[in-house]
């Protein structure tokens, strides 16, 4: 029973979980309970179900005042300096118009990825401004929607190279002078694929000595990670010449000085968006992208906006060629394609719209002057400079001093990069003013060989507006010839000349299209998103309210242990608290999105194999209940994927599990399951199946993607699993933000601890580790495996918001909102019953947090397809359910505990009177090529027509179910209420196949 302290007046809990008591007690009369648990312990199976009174190191929930003080403690604890380190990650200032509309609007970070893109028509256009954005910048032809990182997005270009090239060599050429966090991550990308990483200094000595190399492609960094600009266009040639893929990794800021990579034949650029207004967040999130010439499109991984049209021969927004994602292509795939950073994304594109192209290249150019003015300063002092040619970055020669002047920049207030004895490394950004410019001079002073003069002008503060940009335009007080060491490199081709960037200028307007874009979208801020195995739950303000403050969004990944112990706290609790909340041994919160744990926890399964000697396993059994993105994450990792059956039941169908482990013996590497399946149920022997896999020597790894229905319920690694990926943007509260960011934490059993992602640059590199590793104490363990993320804590300014959620929440109240959901999930299933068919269950009728409507005799019988259900759902007011996955022809939906009861019952209520609708077509009260649901969503603009030809009323066409539940006085809802607060689509049906023959992913020009 819960505790009725969990929901006193004050409790997050009674705010989190939309259900009251009463509401509860009616949901549980009609299906035939007494109580919450009672309810728990006839869907969970006995066997894995935990006892209430369980507690382990979880701390009780408190209110939503004293969970902020405490993360403010937390947050006091960092040191925030300026940090001029550089290696992809850089100051910035993010347009307050932008942080207020986009960042804090739920309209924005509430909203789900755009599969329905009727109502996704805002974040779409969104998207294709970043598209645009980056083709225009990087002179590509195509770009993706995000991904996450730099380094990320290297690695699927390294793929993407593999797939392309007619040259089919083992070996793939890094530029020395990449990101040494790129570097890192390829080469674990590399692990397992046969793929052989050769380093080589392309400015230095060309492809020199590679004549006879067996390469299938090559990455250069433009500019360097030394600062170094030198031109790649003879590389990129000769790389082209051999029938390799020539890569470039970019700096979007640099671009808007130097020649794109476009321009100089590069077949794909890769790069972050991060220094356009997002902030550092000690790593992520960030929008990373990859864009590629014509004719690669096809082969490009992630999400892609384009062009299309709809019912009416509008323009309208899809995501183009969705065949190539993942989910669809399971063990045919070839990219973690679920990966994006839509928010991020999204901010990036509209901080190019706020400054326009003139704005851009001011900012560029500022910073390129800046470091060219520290330069010649520096050069008169005696100092060395590494490269005589350089955008933002220089590296100072300073023979047996650079720790000293290490040590006398960070008394000063700044954070630049030790290299070694005797070099150091720093980097301008646009926040560096020229008063910055004079302390950083001055901080060379003490170990100069000559007498620093200073910066001209700096002491002049009258000139220098708020924003640190110079008033008269010219972007320094000194005016300094940048170009100079450029020469043909010298940028002429122009950039962002759509109108969308030129449209804006004035925050009012800029306001305003923010606010039309929105107004544009579903999102949870407008009712219910029932997306099964997306758990689209509430993300409440006061979690959300970290994320901004300055102690956590300002400070540099590589920062110094020193400056970041507030950070390593809250990370070490929250690595604590899901370590008990699953029943794992150790934690990492590395990979940032759910397919990123999913390659990690496979990469300890193949590391922790080689290590035993076991190489040869490399099988992994994918039931076709599990999770999408298990089988292509599974061959990302160089497994090979077979399938196991699923029974009646929707049970994992342990004869067929059986004789697949009997087939493939000393090659089983590990069992992938979804737990609860994506079957919706909870299966009675996952025990057994686990103990089947561990003693045929392979290892059990259970997606974490239904953790939701788990929390304080049931632990994955108490009932077999060996690794797990959770997914901190749904179970723990962290905003879909309309397609990412996301985080993905990999948990692990003691054994497979030393092969979690580490990193180079990992402030603390000790982990949490409790269970047998630890010999039943708390202690701690090093992640020694490869890096899955560019930063060492992957998106850790997003981590408050988990950590805010669970300390509210505490374990009682986790279990009352897992029993919330599944209450949920039952009295949806039990009340859709009356029209539909409820495709699963478990061996007691019930099902987990999740249930699957099966939509295909209904099909039959009527001619109403899931598409037509889906779109009509629009008509009365809700995003659909997840549609044709896992079964085709079915919807699986989710209302999650947030939801009420009054949002669920018109949900239902919605869906009845569809079924209602598909009975007039059948009996031919519509035609069936002519009616509300194959003609759905309607618009204002279409029933806007003098000549209304068809054959139902207009209001049957756009206000379905408005009068569904009278008007009860005793709530603050009525019919005249939902009339004048209806959502209208602003486009109608989307023609999908007519997007993908004519792909329209820019703006045109």
């Amino acid at each position: 029973m819960t505790d009725p302290s969990v929901l006193a007046h004050d409790s997050f809990v009674r705010r989190h979980v939309g259900t009251d008591p009463d509401a509860q007690r009616h949901m549980l009369d009609v299906l035939g309970f007494d109580s919450l648990d009672e309810l728990l312990t006839r869907a969970v199976p006995g066997t894995i179900l935990l006892e209430a009174e369980d507690r382990g190191v979880v701390p009780p929930g408190i209110d939503e005042a004293a969970a902020v003080e405490e993360l403010r403690a937390l947050a006091r604890r960092n040191t925030v300096r300026r940090s001029l380190i550089g290696l992809g990650y850089y100051g910035t200032h993010t347009p307050a118009v932008i942080q207020r509309n986009v960042l804090e609007n739920p309209a924005w970070y509430t909203a789900y990825t755009p599969y329905q893109p009727e109502i996704s028509q805002g974040r779409l256009e969104a998207l294709l401004t970043f598209q645009t954005m980056i083709c225009d910048l990087t002179g590509m032809d195509v770009s993706n929607a995000s991904t996450l990182d730099e380094s990320t997005s290297a690695a699927e270009a390294l793929m993407l190279a593999r797939r392309n090239s007619r040259r089919k060599g083992p070996v793939f050429l890094v530029d020395a002078d990449a990101l040494p966090s790129t570097k890192a991550v390829l080469a674990g990308r590399a692990t397992g694929l046969g793929i052989e990483l050769c380093e080589v200094d392309f400015a230095r000595d060309g492809l020199a000595g590679l004549e006879e190399a067996d390469y299938f492609g090559a990455l250069v960094q433009y500019p360097g990670a030394s600062g170094r600009v030198w031109d790649p266009s003879g590389v990129i040639t000769q790389v082209k010449e051999t029938g390799a893929t020539a890569i470039v990794a970019a700096d979007l800021l640099a671009l808007t000085q130097l020649r794109s990579p476009g321009e100089m034949g590069a077949d794909v650029t890769v790069g972050t968006s991060q220094r356009f207004g997002i902030p550092l967040g000690f790593g992520g999130p960030h929008a990373g992208f990859v864009a590629v010439r014509k004719g690669l499109e096809r082969q490009l991984p992630g999400r892609l906006v384009g062009v299309s049209q709809d019912a009416d021969g509008n323009p309208a927004y899809r995501l183009s060629l969705q065949t190539r994602e993942q989910h669809i292509r399971r063990e045919k795939a070839t990219s973690a394609i679920t990966t994006a950073q839509v928010l991020l994304a999204v901010m990036a594109a509209m901080y190019a719209v706020y400054h326009g192209p003139e704005g851009l290249s001011r900012i560029g150019r500022q910073v390129a002057e800046r470091t060219a003015e520290l330069a010649s300063q520096l050069r008169a002092s005696g100092y060395e400079l590494v490269h005589d040619s350089f955008f933002d970055t220089v590296q100072v020669r300073a023979t047996g001093r650079a720790r000293d002047i290490v040590a006398d920049f960070a008394r000063a207030g700044f954070l630049v990069r030790e290299l070694d004895a005797d070099r150091l490394q720093l980097s301008l950004d646009e926040t560096v003013t020229e008063q910055d410019l004079h302390a950083i001079v001055a901080a060379f002073g003490p170990q100069a060989v000559e007498p620093l003069e200073g910066v001209e002008g700096a002491d002049d503060t009258d000139g220098d507006d708020s924003d640190g940009n110079d008033s008269d335009g010219s972007g320094s007080a000194t005016q300094v010839d940048v170009e100079g060491a450029w020469g043909e490199l010298v940028r002429t081709s122009p950039f962002l000349q759509h109108p969308v960037f030129s449209s804006f200028p004035s925050e009012t307007a800029m306001m305003r299209y923010l606010r039309r874009l929105a107004d544009r979208d579903f999102a949870l801020d407008r009712g219910m998103i029932p997306l099964g195995s997306c758990t689209m739950k509430l993300n409440a303000a006061t979690e959300m309210a970290g994320i901004t403050w300055q102690e956590f969004n300002a400070i540099h990944p590589f920062a110094p242990r020193e400056d970041v112990e507030g950070y390593l706290d809250l990370i070490e609790q929250l690595e604590s608290w899901l370590i008990d909340l699953t029943g794992y041994d150790t934690v990492s919160l590395q990979p940032n999105a759910g397919s990123q744990g999913e390659f990690a926890g496979l990469q300890a399964i193949r590391a922790y194999h080689a290590s035993r000697g076991d190489s040869e396993r490399d099988v992994c059994l994918v039931p076709s209940s599990a999770h999408g993105t298990n089988a292509a994450s599974a061959v990302n990792a160089g497994l090979r994927v077979v399938v196991v059956a699923s029974d009646s039941r929707g049970n994992i169908d342990l004869d067929d599990l059986k004789q697949k482990i009997k087939d493939h013996g000393e090659q089983l590497a590990a069992l992938m399951i979804t737990y609860p399946s994506t079957h919706g149920v909870y299966e009675e022997e996952v025990r057994t199946v686990c103990q089947l896999v561990h003693e045929a020597g392979g290892q059990v790894y259970v997606d974490g993607a239904n953790l939701n229905a788990l929390l304080e319920v049931a632990k994955p690694g108490e009932f077999g699993g060996d690794v797990s990926h959770l997914n901190l943007h749904k179970t723990f509260c962290i905003p879909h933000g309309g397609g990412g960011p996301g985080v993905g934490p990999v948990a692990a059993k003691a054994h497979l601890a030393p092969f979690l992602p580490g990193h180079p640059a990992m402030q603390k590199a000790e982990h949490p580790l409790v269970g047998d590793g630890a010999e039943g104490r708390e202690s701690e363990v090093v992640h020694g495996g490869p890096p899955v993320s560019q930063a060492p804590y992957g998106s850790p300014s997003i981590l408050p918001i988990s950590w805010t959620y669970i300390r509210l929440m505490g374990p009682e109240g986790l279990r009352h909102a897992t029993a919330s959901a599944v209450l949920a999930a039952n009295y949806v299933a039990e009340r859709l019953r009356e029209a539909y068919d409820i495709l699963y269950t478990g061996d007691n009728g019930l099902v987990a947090h999740e249930c699957i409507v099966d939509l295909r005799p209904f099909t039959a019988r009527t001619g109403i397809t899931v598409d037509d259900v889906a779109k009509r759902l629009i008509d009365y007011g809700f995003h659909a359910p997840t549609m044709s996955f896992p079964v085709a022809g079915t919807l699986m939906v989710e209302p999650t505990e947030s939801e009420d009861l009054g949002e669920i019952d018109r949900f239902v209520d919605a869906m009845l009177m569809i079924a209602k609708e598909a009975d007039a077509v059948a009996a031919g009260e519509w035609p069936a090529d002519d009616n509300p649901l194959v003609n759905a969503p309607h618009t204002a603009d279409c029933i806007a027509v003098g000549d209304w030809s068809h054959p139902y009323s207009r209001e049957v066409a756009v206000y379905p179910g408005i009068w569904n539940g009278g008007d009860d006085s005793s709530v603050h809802s009525s019919a005249r209420m939902r009339i004048q607060s209806k959502y209208w689509p602003p486009v109608r049906r989307i023609d999908q196949a007519y997007g993908d023959r004519h792909l329209v992913p820019t703006w045109p020009v």
